[in-house]
């Protein structure tokens, strides 16, 4: 590796145009870095690590490390993340196995500061992970999810899109596309509907999903009964589509229906 103000590039590195990096950065030969991306001081960035244009990587943060899973063998995977992606500080995210292969972080998300993604992770485009929350293996984050601070998620889990999870959460459990999900066990205790409001979804839109989850986690049927129901009762529209096709692909099973407090 060459090094020059108090910088370590390996020569093989692929930097972009108009790429800031910062004092006391270390970057392995098997990286590309997008166009008018930062990186902050004291980042690391290893093998197979694929950076999109106009990212922010705050200071001590280390991407593309290898995964923390013994049945890695040095098999070569990769972590891919989008572009105008901001990483805050000491956030760790690990490369894939051979498993998935890759890691991957969507265009236009945010993670907070201490944030760890382990490996074969996949976070879809602006989604949210807030301080401290810590990922096991292969979990999936749909677009416009919001995690908040100091939650820690199963691996396998599923988070549906435009959902948002409470601080402090353990997620064990699947949660599903546009909820809120709260307390613990971690439960069903609405529908995000300020979320989908910003994010432009209509009033019609909105009865429609909150129709589906009023069958689903209120009413107390069981889930085979909701589906059915769900399926042949109500309209359909792309929101009941989205839903349905969640849950057939829930492997760890949903959180649970409407608990009082």
């Amino acid at each position: 590796m060459a090094s020059r103000q108090n910088v370590i590039i390996h020569p093989d590195a692929q930097i972009g145009e108009n790429v800031r990096i910062d004092p006391f950065v270390t970057i392995a030969g098997d990286v590309r870095i997008g166009d008018g991306t930062w990186i902050g001081s004291h980042v690391i960035i290893d093998d197979g690590v694929r950076l999109g244009t106009n990212c922010q990587i705050f200071p001590g943060a280390i991407l593309g490390m290898i995964p923390q899973d013994l049945k890695y063998a040095g098999e070569k995977t990769f972590l891919e993340i989008g572009d105008n992606v901001k990483i805050r500080e000491y956030c760790t995210i690990n490369k894939g196995t051979k498993a998935a292969g890759t890691t991957f972080i969507g265009n236009d998300c945010l993670l907070m500061a201490y944030v760890h993604v382990a490996h074969d992770c996949h976070i879809a485009d602006h989604a949210i992970l807030a301080n401290c929350v810590n990922m096991a293996g292969h979990v999936e984050v749909g677009s416009y999810a919001i995690v908040s601070a100091m939650s820690a998620i199963h691996q396998f889990v599923k988070l549906g899109c435009h959902s948002m999870v409470s601080g402090g959460s353990l997620v064990r459990k699947d949660v599903p596309p546009y909820v809120k999900a709260a307390r613990e066990p971690l439960s069903y205790v609405g529908v995000n509907t300020i979320g989908l409001e910003r994010r432009g979804f209509s009033e019609e839109s909105i009865r429609r999903i909150q129709d589906i989850y009023r069958i689903l986690y209120v009413k107390g049927w069981n889930i085979g009964k909701a589906i059915d129901h769900i399926s042949s009762a109500l309209p359909d529209s792309p929101e009941k589509t989205e839903i349905l096709a969640f849950i057939d692909h829930s492997e760890r099973g949903l959180m649970k229906g409407f608990q009082h407090a």
